[in-house]
């Protein structure tokens, strides 16, 4: 099984739940800007992903990351509290299978989850 914190309107999202579809894969998908997970979640998810910096998580060019006043460089327990306030910071799609994880950009990514 197979869960993509997934967002409809973005065309790598798509490509991504598209690829999977394709591939047969079991698929839950988490709507995450309607579902936001939650710290705990996305330390998870982070953890899965080998524990990357958390900014490699955040959509770093959203105009919110500005507006709270939040850089490349701020404490990663802020960044990771912004994503849980705001979750259109999360870098998208996230395809998440046991305890593994990968962002799917490029949407191919999401292929080393089958």
């Amino acid at each position: 099984m197979i869960t993509l914190w997934h967002n409809p309107r973005c065309s790598k999202s798509r490509q991504a739940l598209a690829l999977l579809e394709e591939a047969g894969a079991e698929i839950t998908v988490r709507r995450y800007l309607e579902d936001a997970p939650n710290r705990t979640e996305i330390e998870a998810v982070r953890a899965a992903m080998g524990t990357p910096p958390v900014i490699d998580m955040m959509r770093a060019g959203e105009k919110i990351i500005k507006e709270l006043g939040l850089t490349k460089t701020s404490d990663e327990d802020a960044l990771i509290a912004a994503m849980a306030a705001h979750p259109i910071l999360i870098e998208r799609p996230v395809a998440i299978c046991g305890d593994r994880a990968v962002i799917g950009r490029p949407p191919e990514r999401v292929r080393d989850l089958l």
